[in-house]
């Protein structure tokens, strides 16, 4: 072997923060149709469970909700925050499958039989602690005016942030290291503690990133309304389903997307700080088996 440093897609050192997103996306270039058609069919699965919610807060294309309607309006944000974890956690442990071969090529072991059991109690996890941090916004906005949105969203980013960006390893953790979900859950937390927290950082810029699209796209919404009908869709149906497409639309590349980045961010966290990197070089280079799982 010419190069042991690139066996495979992604190099076997410690990455800059550029190089985990381009990594998240050769991760998706491995599965791309599965992974891309579970995020459209997640992201409209998506978008029709949270549906019913939208409609109790009436919530049109501006994003606000209306008069009296601040407390549903709560709730579908605790529901979309939530759902968002979980969906990009089943993406992830689907991508993790082919983690190794992004690292080794075709020195990679062999695909591990996927733990989907396991992966459904990190996945509910995920989902229970991303929403159960901001589970008090419906009942702070229960007493506050529409003024005083912008603070409380902004109380509960600075609540969700951490985390979202804690327990997102998880997932990847139980199909990559084979682990079982209690196991994977407390792996994920410690990982994603190391280093001033750069796996938060990094998780929360990729989803920050992503929801600036999302915006990007319902302002063109926006703009297309006010040129149509001058400013105003036909109805509130057609505001919530405006707001239902951009998201799904959005989402379904978005979701595989940060499934990926979490994969990328469980090696690369793991050859910063316990040295996988060496030890897979070594590996190679004596022709032993190289494995991805931590010894316990």
């Amino acid at each position: 072997m010419s190069d042991l440093t690139r066996p495979g897609v992604v190099p076997l050192r410690p990455l800059t923060t550029g190089e985990l997103l381009d990594g998240a996306v050769a991760v998706l270039r491995t599965r791309a149709g599965r992974l891309v058609g579970l995020g459209v069919l997640f992201a409209v699965l998506e978008q029709v469970a949270l549906y019913p919610l939208r409609s109790l807060a009436d919530l049109d294309v501006t994003l606000l909700p209306a008069t009296g309607r601040l407390s549903e309006y709560g709730w579908l944000v605790v529901a979309g925050f939530a759902s968002e974890a979980m969906i990009i956690s089943v993406l992830a442990a689907i991508a993790a499958r082919r983690g190794g071969s992004l690292l080794l090529g075709r020195f990679a072991p062999a695909v591990a039989r996927a733990r989907w059991l396991g992966v459904v109690v990190a996945l509910v996890a995920s989902g229970a602690v991303v929403g159960g941090s901001v589970v008090w916004y419906p009942f702070l906005l229960d007493r506050l005016e529409v003024v005083g949105m912008v603070l409380a969203w902004g109380l509960a980013l600075v609540a969700w942030a951490g985390p979202y960006g804690l327990i997102g390893l998880a997932a990847p953790a139980v199909v990559i290291e084979n682990r079982p979900p209690g196991s994977a859950v407390v792996r994920s937390l410690r990982l994603a503690s190391r280093d001033w927290l750069r796996v938060v950082r990094i998780r929360v810029l990729g989803y920050v990133s992503w929801a600036l699209v999302r915006l990007a796209l319902l302002a063109s919404i926006i703009a297309l309304a006010n040129v149509v009908w001058g400013g105003n869709l036909p109805s509130s149906t057609w505001d919530r389903l405006a707001l239902a497409v951009a998201a799904a639309v959005v989402n379904a590349v978005a979701y595989p997307v940060l499934g990926c980045l979490d994969v990328m961010l469980l090696l690369e966290g793991r050859m910063r700080t316990e040295g996988l990197d060496i030890s897979l070089r070594w590996a190679l280079r004596r022709g032993v088996a190289p494995s991805l799982e931590v010894p316990r």
